[in-house]
């Protein structure tokens, strides 16, 4: 994607496809621009995909910085993204924030799994950005999480995958990325997207 086809100035906020689940308007918009610029963070990498339904996963992920600079950049880019959470974090009044933001609960104690039920969440939508941690923590470990990729790959969802690079203040766009099935390939390729200098704290990032 061009400069020209950006807008946003230096932060360059690539322009989205007019089918992509939408929030706030162009007032806030403008000001989480602002807040990038002053920030100094950009949007560099691929096109927004078009694509009815996905699952946008941000790695990597090792600071609580992490969350403010997502919303940030949702409503920067003026897009409706669906987080899950805990079911209990969803109680009056932290509930309010939460589902504002577009967080959804999810019970882990019910029989039906976490997967199911995001991917009966995301099938109910007719369009839905289903953003997770493949980390699934901020602490190091050695490997991701399959919850995701099972989202994904249940759900008929290709993979969306975005880096926050701290080392040069980028939220980098990689190519939207279709699972074939093959689990351990499958998120070696994905893996590879990022580095541990990406990160917040590189020394929590394996």
């Amino acid at each position: 994607m061009t400069v020209a086809e950006r807008i946003g100035g230096r932060v360059q906020v690539p322009r989205i496809p007019p089918g992509t689940p939408r929030r706030g308007n162009p007032i806030l918009q403008r000001l989480m621009i602002a807040l990038l610029r002053l920030t100094g963070w950009r949007f560099t990498g691929t096109d927004f995909p078009d694509v009815p339904r996905m699952v946008l996963i941000v790695a990597p992920h090792t600071s609580n910085w992490d969350f403010p600079l997502g919303v940030m950049a949702m409503y920067a880019l003026r897009i409706r993204g669906t987080y899950l959470g805990k079911h209990t974090l969803f109680r009056f009044p932290l509930g309010i924030l939460m589902r504002f933001l577009g967080g959804v609960p999810v019970d882990r104690s019910a029989s039906q799994d976490v997967v199911e039920q995001t991917v009966a969440i995301a099938r109910g939508m007719d369009r839905a950005i289903i953003v997770l941690a493949p980390e699934g923590t901020r602490q190091l470990t050695p490997r991701w999480k399959s919850g995701f990729y099972r989202i994904a790959q249940q759900g008929g969802m290709p993979i969306f995958p975005v880096a926050f690079d701290y080392a040069h203040k980028e939220i980098r766009f990689f190519p939207l990325f279709h699972p074939t099935g093959d689990l351990e390939a499958d998120l070696a390729a994905l893996r590879a997207n990022f580095t541990p200098q990406m990160a917040r704290y590189p020394a929590q990032y394996a």
